[in-house]
């Protein structure tokens, strides 16, 4: 109805009114706004994260492609002038009044300065490699194509000029012909000391490895009551056995002697910008390159040889150079130990706690207490496993099996081992109640055919129960996974170091080697982050090691969710 003006009468708004509050609620009972706000949560969870790998990303990876070089007179107003040879790793803005509390003589008109952080390298003559500048006073800038840059074993970066290459003490290239002739030199240098690498890491660490088993071998001897006297037979053939070990010993010097003389055969004599010569033997050298005379292909080339280096190789330089990958293999096998033990105690507690335990006030404290375990500060489990793991049960081993080795610990100290059952009591939470969550969804007319059919319960748990529950305890071992892989408080306790002289998997006997120490990804993060003397050098490593860690945990659980994929569609049919 409407009223003589042509509006709509009041009964008829009301109306109007009603149905439309009716349409909101209906549309509210229907759940959809509740799926577009979960929607949108999980996108923004999505997009942050993915921010956070790129700006991750954004920051390390830079680091490993190779910069130019500008040469510059640095004149600051009232000081000496210097000449730089530099990379321009940073700019920022900064106020000229913060620049005048420091004690720079700058004109106050001029609001804000531009500073750069550089490069300058040479650690070992200037003693510090890395230096703020305002842009300003960074004046004649060039970039001279035969600029050269050396990455050393040690002192770092050098910049400078190639002026001569000698071999065996001859000048065997000079000026303009000094870079073709540093090349070969320099690939003949890195398979040299590959050579050597080789024989001390495998050969001569496995001759040490015997001899040390050796004196083991007769120590364990001497415990049980056997002397030379007595036992003439044993001790002689332990020391046969050294004997040999130790004419192989030496055979192997004699070739480390052979070819160190042969590395240290060439050297590069550089000239530096100030006009200081410096000769660099091409044993300290890893590789040369001139940035300002590459194209891009030679840069994108150059870039994948260091990411290569990154993940491949041994770090060096108090971590601040050369690669990660004992730290990615630590905590791949901490991951993968951690999971083999996790699983079958996680499994086994939720299958009690489920299917045979009485239901009841216990049971239900007991849930309670599981819960809040996962709650747990990290640290605490630290502390835990140093006590019981490391100095109650690996005392207690090295008492019974190892007391040859004694008093050195043999598991009786952090390794690890202890490392992985710390991390899986911190995570036997989770995975007790996805698992427990997991077989309360199997429905019981399942379980109630198979016993029908003449199967015992412990048959209908084994063949039908756990089966169709795997996909909810991968989901708890991916979990897991997640937490333990990122954990770095405890492993400080019970295992990780800075840098550890063997993996824990190897080639002499038995091959795993569960009591030694070994690297990790987060923890090396800290210590570059935090211990590192060379904080400028270090800073770009670590958002570097921070996206390679999250690229491995990624790796590891989109392996674990495919195979959760893959049970969750084999035994869909059962569950429908």
């Amino acid at each position: 109805m409407t009223t003589s003006s042509g509006q709509p009468s009041a009964s008829t708004s009301r109306s109007l009114v009603g149905r439309d509050t009716e349409s909101v609620r209906a549309y509210v009972s229907s759940g959809a706004p509740y799926v577009w706000l979960t929607a949108a949560a999980i996108s923004v969870a999505f997009i942050i994260t993915l921010a956070l790998l790129v700006l991750t990303a954004a920051r390390g990876l830079p680091h490993f492609w190779p910069a130019d070089l500008v040469e510059a007179r640095y004149a600051p107003v009232g000081d000496e002038e210097v000449t730089v040879l530099a990379e321009i790793r940073s700019t920022e803005e900064v106020t000229s009044g913060r620049l005048k509390n420091a004690g720079l003589k700058v004109d106050e008109a001029q609001p804000l300065y531009e500073r750069l952080l550089i490069k300058v390298a040479n650690r070992d003559l200037l003693g510090a490699d890395f230096r703020p500048v305002l842009s300003d006073w960074l004046v004649d800038r060039s970039y001279p194509e035969d600029a050269v840059v050396l990455e050393r074993m040690e002192w770092g970066n050098f910049h400078g000029f190639l002026h001569e290459v000698k071999s065996a003490g001859s000048v065997v290239g000079s000026g303009a012909q000094a870079w073709s002739k540093y090349e070969p030199l320099q690939d003949r240098a890195n398979q040299l000391r590959r050579e050597i690498e080789e024989i001390e890491k495998r050969d001569i660490g496995a001759i040490n490895y015997r001899l040390e088993q050796l004196r083991l071998d007769e120590r364990r001897l001497q415990i049980d009551g056997k002397t030379p006297a007595t036992h003439p037979a044993a001790f002689a053939k332990i020391e046969e056995r050294r004997t040999v070990e130790h004419a192989e010993y030496e055979q192997l010097r004699v070739e480390l002697d052979t070819i160190r003389k042969e590395l240290e055969r060439d050297a590069l004599l550089m000239k530096t910008v100030d006009g200081r010569d410096v000769e660099i033997p091409l044993s300290h050298v890893v590789r040369g390159y001139r940035p300002n005379a590459m194209n891009v292909f030679d840069k994108l080339r150059y870039f994948g040889a260091k990411v290569w280096e990154f993940v491949s190789d041994d770090p060096r330089e108090a971590n601040t150079e050369g690669g990660i990958f004992p730290a990615i293999f630590g905590t791949v096998m901490m991951v993968m130990i951690m999971s083999v033990v996790v699983m079958p105690f996680g499994v086994l507690a939720a299958l009690y706690l489920r299917e045979y335990a009485k239901q009841g006030a216990v049971t239900q404290v007991v849930r309670i207490a599981v819960n809040n375990l996962a709650g747990v500060p990290s640290i605490v489990y630290g502390m835990f496993g140093l006590g019981f793991f490391v100095y109650f049960v690996g005392t207690s081993i090295d008492k019974a099996l190892y007391a040859e080795a004694l008093p050195s610990p043999t598991f009786g100290t952090p390794g690890i081992l202890w490392s992985s059952l710390t991390l899986a009591l911190l995570t036997l939470p989770v995975v007790i109640v996805a698992t427990e969550e997991g077989l309360a969804r199997i429905p019981r007319s399942i379980r109630e055919a198979s016993l029908a059919l003449g199967a015992t319960k412990a048959e209908t748990l084994w063949r039908v129960v756990l089966p169709m529950a795997s996909p909810a305890m991968m989901t708890g071992l991916i979990l897991a996974i997640a937490r333990a892989a990122g954990e770095v408080a405890p492993l400080m306790l019970v295992g990780v170091v800075k840098l550890a002289p063997s993996l824990p998997l190897d080639g002499n006997a038995p091959f795993l080697h569960l009591e030694r120490k070994f690297m990790h990804l987060g923890f090396h993060i800290y210590d570059v982050g935090f211990q590192s003397p060379n904080v400028e050098a270090a800073r770009p490593l670590v958002y570097a090691t921070a996206f390679l860690l999250v690229l491995v945990i990624i790796a590891l659980n989109l392996t674990a969710i495919g195979i959760r994929n893959r049970l969750r569609e084999r035994y869909k049919a059962l569950e429908n």
